[in-house]
């Protein structure tokens, strides 16, 4: 039996508001019982041990994993596993290791032989997918789409005949401040019988989730999304 300790990868709420109704009771007691984190960003972090009732803050410790961390600083962190200690993996919102650099970390520790215990918790990429009505056996979800936006209107373009080829759903994320520019884009790229989905604000009051071909979007009421967080679709049938 190996004498490591077990990485644990800790859902984070991805809405401020009714977050205990989408995490477990087993895993607020996992997180109380741990010592030893590594994060994207402290102040984050602590706030949510605090809301789960973590009692001894101070006595966290806070390894920072993000876009300023050295790859040659991430072995480190699995020292304390090594020396058998138990170790939270979060993310700043959502599931560890999905579109977040956790999944470093946990590559590192399947090839050291440590455990990895993934528990269960919201993930706008994965509840979306589950709201969309695409094809749930054949998707990808493809992370952000290039800045510029000629490269931009192509990859849409890949993306539809991808999706229409394969049978294939797409999915993917924009910066919140960018989401408006994306959704026009997407309106005069695809054609008007592609499906776009759109959700937002995902378990939040005000979430919404919506699934319409492109004709229906362009005639319908546009969605507001400036600076909120948005998970898009693609699906050609």
């Amino acid at each position: 039996m190996s004498h490591f300790g077990k990485l644990y990868l800790l859902p984070v709420p991805i809405s401020d508001e009714q977050e205990q109704n989408y995490l477990p009771e087993y895993n607020i007691r996992v997180v109380q019982g741990l010592k030893k984190f590594i994060a994207e960003d402290a102040k984050i972090a602590r706030r949510f041990l605090k809301r789960f009732g973590y009692k001894t803050l101070d006595e966290a410790e806070i390894s920072l994993l993000n876009q300023h961390t050295e790859k040659n600083e991430i072995p480190g962190f699995l020292s304390f596993l090594k020396q058998g200690l138990d170790m939270g993996l979060m993310s700043d919102a959502g599931c560890p290791g999905i579109a977040d650099p956790g999944a470093e970390v946990v590559k590192l520790a399947h090839q050291a032989g440590i455990e990895v215990v993934p528990l269960v918790g919201p993930s706008s990429i994965v509840l979306s997918i589950m709201a969309s009505g695409f094809n749930g056996q054949n998707f990808a979800f493809i992370g952000y789409l290039p800045i510029e936006k000629g490269p931009k209107a192509k990859r849409i373009k890949e993306l539809e005949q991808l999706a229409l080829k394969h049978d294939q759903a797409q999915f993917f994320i924009e910066t919140p401040y960018r989401n408006e520019q994306l959704f026009e884009l997407l309106l005069e790229q695809l054609s008007p019988q592609s499906k776009l989905f759109i959700g937002k604000d995902i378990c939040s009051p005000n979430q919404s989730l919506l699934a319409k071909t492109v004709a229906q979007w362009k005639t319908g009421i546009k969605p507001a999304m400036h600076k909120i967080p948005v998970v898009f679709g693609i699906y050609k049938e």
